[in-house]
């Protein structure tokens, strides 16, 4: 976090070089990877002054820190959901989002403005607002409570009830925090702005989309004489994945006049206009398949692959044409496990052995 060195020009009103804006606008976002410690030290954010260890906050998060400390445990907790379920969604694909470990000094497929980039910051916008509207409906925050009823009709065989996620205050204070930055003329081009924007909007929206009905029966002897609802919130993996989808249809889109203004349009002019619902990028991605530091690509390398499979991890796709090395893995579990009243259950310990696939 020290590493961050924007300060300077942020607050000494020096001109920035393109490159340490994308780089600020990494730093401001990825206080989903780096604000979990402070100086390697835990932060318990519960006094003001903590605020201010976080240099690399842009001024308007800096405030919202101040007046909402309680917030920010929950921003801490969606910074670690975000980098872990980024590289579980992307686990089979070329591009595991194992670069988000490096944060804040980010290589270029997170740095720029490609469709990587694209889905990470929107899925750092949906969590951050899921982890705060999950946090009013569990008594976590006393600036907000459960959400009210929904202004639906209730239906014939149910009410109202129970204690909802508070998706519009999760929304209010989560794009209060995620847009900070990039409404600040001095993080970077205005394209790459307009960029983020867009996908932080895309990823809230998502958000929105997986609310669900839950619901509770009441009754004597568990029959459901009375039915209560609300409306919650889908996990995260059911939000990552509609991301994902709308990751691998990204359209990349160019800064241009449009009437008196400049707005962010399909390079290919033949395509439809943007549509609010799908993730934008500026630079196309390299295909990942070897070590290139210039542009962002670990390659894939001594990954493992799935042999009999035919999508994004099959052997074929995952090593580019290399080819594949097989090795045996020998595998103790447990097995045939039994419960004995009352009350511990025993197993057997089993060996089997399992063939493994890397990519040359």
């Amino acid at each position: 976090m020290l590493l961050c060195l924007l300060t300077y020009f942020c607050y000494f009103n020096r001109p920035m070089p393109y490159e340490i804006a994308d780089y600020l606008i990494q730093c401001c976002c990825f206080y989903l990877c780096s604000g979990l410690t402070v100086k390697g030290s835990s932060v318990g954010w519960n006094q003001t002054h903590h605020c201010k260890l976080l240099e690399w906050l842009a001024p308007d998060q800096s405030q919202l820190c101040r007046r909402n400390l309680e917030l920010m445990h929950s921003i801490v907790q969606a910074a670690k959901l975000t980098k872990n379920t980024c590289q579980n969604t992307f686990n089979d694909m070329r591009w595991n989002c194992s670069s988000v470990e490096k944060a804040p000094r980010f290589t270029p497929d997170l740095a720029k403005g490609t469709r990587e980039s694209a889905f990470v910051f929107s899925l750092a916008a949906a969590l951050v607002s899921h982890s705060i509207a999950r946090a009013c409906s569990s008594g976590e925050l006393p600036s907000c409570s459960c959400a009210p009823a929904p202004a639906e009709q209730a239906g014939p065989d149910f009410i109202w009830g129970g204690c909802g996620d508070n998706l519009r205050y999760g929304l209010q204070m989560g794009s209060a925090f995620s847009d900070a930055p990039m409404r600040n003329s001095r993080s970077g081009s205005q394209a790459f702005r307009l960029m983020h924007l867009h996908n932080n909007a895309v990823g809230r929206q998502a958000l929105i989309d997986a609310q669900e009905t839950k619901c509770k029966c009441h009754g004597v002897s568990g029959s459901c004489s009375v039915k209560t609802c609300w409306k919650g919130l889908h996990d995260i993996n059911h939000i990552a994945m509609d991301l994902k989808s709308k990751y691998l249809s990204a359209t990349k889109v160019i800064h241009r006049h449009v009437g008196t203004r400049k707005q962010l349009v399909p390079r290919e002019l033949n395509v439809r206009p943007v549509r609010e619902s799908e993730l934008v990028y500026l630079v196309s991605s390299p295909d990942y398949c070897t070590h290139n530091e210039k542009h962002g690509s670990l390659g894939t390398q001594d990954r493992q692959c799935n042999k009999t499979s035919n999508d994004s991890g099959s052997c074929n796709l995952m090593c580019c044409g290399r080819g594949y090395n097989a090795y045996t893995e020998r595998i103790v579990e447990r097995c045939q496990c039994k419960y004995h009243w009352c009350c511990y259950v025993t197993c057997k310990r089993c060996e089997r052995t399992v063939e493994r696939y890397i990519c040359k």
